[in-house]
């Protein structure tokens, strides 16, 4: 199934009519919704049964944040109020009993996501604390041992591939060494590649998740001109080939203050780079359009991929 190399979104909790043109005659590859769409259980699954059944696709791809406590969607519907960090902590006094207590916790997640017809979460977040991490990362991280983090983040990755909701591992290759907010600004990181391979790109390594979402960061050493996002050779170079990832490769919302360019620009420099998908998040109708008309359709290898995305939810 053709579809363009783009993620839209929403304005409120009701398909406006252009909405749904957009999802009847344009071709989006998925659809990523937030709080302001979403208002009780019932009109939930109202609203993405309508945006499927106007896509003719029963496994259209719906993604959502729900990480916990600060960044929950569904915080209406379900008060989860946990932290990954929440887990790293417990896995740091024992993690036989935090394996036990986590996977109950994600599998519990898993069944309202999939009654909902929710098929893709934007977890798990796979950077490593730091001291001076920003605070939006924080407790979104699992802790600052590397170790911790990549254990719970392939857990994280299984069990959600066992309740056929698909992972997006984030923010490739790492947001923790940055001391700045990428939604207000451009956060600059000046370690070495051999730093950054240490201790920021582990969890990423031979990643299992099916999608992976990059970070709008300027990692001064690697690239000193392009953030990640827009960056040929940290792209081809080190997440696809040091970090040796083979998922789709998603930007991060390319209405995020840390790019510099308009949005057309924005999402054509992300897919010039190597950005499988765009991923827009301000929900505004005229941008939605003003995108999917100007990104081509999606590539053979994102094709190949959501083929097996479509099959996987079988």
């Amino acid at each position: 199934m053709k579809s363009k190399a783009l993620i839209v979104s929403l304005k409120g909790t009701n398909l406006t009519s252009l909405e749904k043109k957009l999802f009847s005659k344009e071709k989006p590859w998925g659809v990523i919704l937030f709080k302001r769409n979403l208002k009780s259980f019932h009109q939930i699954k109202n609203l993405i049964s309508n945006i499927k059944f106007l896509t003719k696709n029963s496994q259209f791809p719906i993604l959502i944040d729900e990480e916990g406590k600060n960044v929950s969607r569904l915080k209406d519907i379900i008060d989860h109020n946990l932290t990954a960090n929440y887990f790293g902590n417990l896995y740091k006094k024992n993690k036989f009993f935090c394996i036990k207590i986590y996977k109950d916790y994600i599998y519990s997640l898993c069944r309202i996501l999939n009654s909902l017809g929710i098929n893709i979460n934007t977890i798990p977040v796979l950077d490593v604390l730091r001291h001076r991490t920003n605070k939006i990362i924080g407790n979104r991280s699992f802790s600052n041992n590397k170790k911790i983090v990549k254990t719970l983040g392939e857990l994280t990755i299984k069990y959600l591939h066992d309740n056929k909701i698909f992972s997006i591992a984030k923010h490739i290759p790492g947001h923790g060494a940055a001391i700045s907010d990428s939604h207000k600004m451009l956060p600059k990181v000046n370690l070495s590649y051999s730093k950054l391979n240490e201790t920021d790109f582990y969890p990423f390594k031979n990643s299992h998740a099916k999608l992976a979402m990059t970070a709008h960061i300027l990692y001064t050493k690697l690239d000193k001109k392009n953030p990640a996002t827009f960056s040929k050779k940290i792209i081809k170079d080190i997440i696809r080939k040091k970090l040796n990832y083979r998922g789709i490769l998603i930007s991060d919302d390319i209405s995020m203050k840390a790019l510099k360019y308009d949005l057309v620009t924005n999402a054509q420099k992300s897919i010039e780079a190597g950005c499988n998908l765009v991923l827009y998040c301000s929900g505004k109708i005229n941008e939605n359009f003003k995108l999917i008309k100007s990104l081509p359709y999606i590539d053979r290898f994102t094709a190949k991929k959501t083929s097996e995305f479509y099959k996987f939810l079988r």
